[in-house]
């Protein structure tokens, strides 16, 4: 499928925390509570990731939700609960709001990445960091040694930063577009 626009994103930007509310509040409890069971088609109180995914195409939200954010999202959020019956493979209604809460965390941070991405090949490359390092000192980190980094974030090895390496760093780092 093919990326977003720019604007497609934008568009959805601001509507997301009222979508996907990760709000403690009652109003935000509420909408939770409707979503997940919306989410949930057999009613077995738990989602797999296929019904979170389903979930998202049926708000229309597939295209500005990738699957690596929607798959790391969902990776952070289950198994979390230690309610009795939880489980490692699924999302409890416990762990509903946290997943809220990461698919718009990574949501944000897949866009940083892809702003990055200058080749839109979902990987980013020696070149494409350097040429980065303004953005991310607006985000909120001044890189001194840009070759040390680089590779710091390329855990493999492999030459390039992948969206997993560049989130789990950006997540240690407090990175966020909002500085």
């Amino acid at each position: 499928m093919p990326k977003a626009t720019q604007a497609e994103v934008d568009k959805y930007k601001s509507k997301l925390p009222e979508l996907l509310p990760p709000d403690q509040t009652e109003d935000a409890k509420a909408k939770r509570k409707k979503l997940f069971t919306d989410w949930d088609p057999n009613g077995n109180k738990k989602l797999s990731l296929a019904e979170v995914d389903l979930g998202l195409r049926q708000m229309q939200l597939h295209k500005v939700f990738r699957k690596p954010v929607i798959i790391r999202a969902f990776n952070a959020a289950k198994g979390v609960s230690n309610r009795k019956g939880s489980s490692d493979d699924y999302i409890d209604r416990s762990e509903f709001r946290l997943l809220c809460s990461y698919l718009l965390r990574y949501f944000e941070l897949y866009n940083m990445f892809d702003e990055i991405d200058d080749s839109d090949d979902d990987r980013i490359n020696y070149d494409e960091f350097e040429r980065s390092l303004p953005l991310l000192k607006k985000w909120g980190i001044d890189i001194k040694n840009p070759r040390k980094v680089f590779d710091e974030i390329d855990a493999n090895g492999g030459g390039y930063i992948l969206f997993d390496e560049f989130s789990e760093w950006a997540l240690k780092k407090k990175l966020t577009m909002d500085k």
